[in-house]
């Protein structure tokens, strides 16, 4: 995945202990008070989600799809998100129970529904980079440009786990069949992302990622809607500046994508290599969706490399990775989680 600001100027060592990797979820409703869900918002460090998801179910004694939760976290780190659990027909369980290195009970309140995946409307992120070697006295500008323009809004080594692609291979060559919903989500989710990332990647390469070309599908700023750019427009340019509205890649489906002349060209071209992928997409039965080719982090802070520490702290919009806003300010190793 190419860099668009030159690559990063520093090198240094991300999570060296959790807290060095702090995530703050926000929904994107207020919860209602009411109902038989039991809402959590929960503390967990160096746990990933799922499993804080089956402990909240065997102390509930429910079965585990009474367990919601809005977006997967990552396990090393320290990261504050929701859980929601039916409690229909069932007393209320003494939640601190749960609590020891792993998990903290935050926050308990009710909702009249299950808590589902996609409902975050954002993450807040406050990492400690370690060890910091390199380029520093350019730093600051580095970060301003980052602060204003934004990073090419790639999905993150996360998304494609250690063999996600393979087994998707295998799904789609009928090597393999997958029938438990959750894995077949993340092999197709998987699939996706490698499309949409080889579309950016190229467009990062031409420097038009966050450029709008002739026929481009360009969404509204935290919303799905896009509309196909005709004609040339200054109003654009300015909408584009101030982050109001981006260009937009291929989530792969079934239906042709929406863009059009040069965009629909040089989506085609990025992925003429790619029937297979494309094919078993689209039987799989998904359907043609789109994501902004970038992301401006907001409230993007930091502090003076002292001590060989920097510290971050910015906002992404759901479905947008941290390390991939990392990756365009330093070279980052970490201790063997990968």
């Amino acid at each position: 995945m190419p860099h668009a600001w030159g690559g990063p100027l520093v090198r240094g060592v991300l999570r060296a202990t959790p807290e060095d990797f702090q995530v703050v979820e926000q929904l994107n409703f207020t919860p209602d008070h009411a109902g038989t869900h039991a809402l959590l918002r929960i503390r967990k460090r160096g746990a990933n989600t799922e499993w804080v998801a089956r402990r909240l179910a065997a102390l509930a004694g429910v079965k585990r799809h009474a367990i919601g939760y809005a977006g997967l976290k990552d396990r090393h780190a320290e990261t504050a998100q929701w859980f929601s659990v039916d409690l229909a027909g069932k007393a209320e369980p003494e939640w601190t129970s749960l609590e020891g290195d792993e998990i903290a009970i935050l926050e308990v309140t009710r909702h009249g529904r299950k808590l589902r995946q996609g409902a975050v409307k954002e993450n807040a992120f406050d990492i400690t980079l370690r060890d910091i070697d390199g380029d520093t006295d350019k730093l600051e500008v580095h970060l301003q440009r980052i602060a204003r323009h934004g990073v090419p809004n790639y999905f993150g080594e996360q998304r494609f786990g250690r063999d996600n692609l393979s087994r998707a291979q295998a799904m789609f060559q009928g090597k393999i069949k997958v029938t438990e919903r959750f894995k077949r989500g993340i092999y197709l989710s998987a699939a996706r992302a490698l499309l949409f990332n080889k579309v950016l990647a190229r467009r990062v390469l031409d420097g038009t990622w966050n450029r709008i070309i002739r026929g481009d599908a360009v969404m509204l700023q935290g919303s799905n809607s896009f509309f196909i750019h005709e004609a040339d427009d200054t109003s654009l340019k300015e909408r584009l500046q101030q982050g109001d509205i981006h260009p937009s890649g291929p989530l792969w489906g079934r239906g042709e994508p929406p863009c059009q002349c040069n965009a629909a060209a040089l989506e085609y071209e990025a992925l003429i290599d790619d029937e297979m992928w494309r094919k078993g997409l689209e039987e799989a039965g998904l359907r043609q969706q789109r994501r902004p080719l970038r992301v401006i982090p907001r409230e993007l802070t930091w502090s003076p490399t002292t001590g060989k520490v920097l510290q971050i702290h910015f906002i992404l919009p759901a479905g947008s990775y941290a390390t991939c806003t990392l990756r365009e300010i330093a070279a980052c190793r970490t201790l063997g989680f990968y």
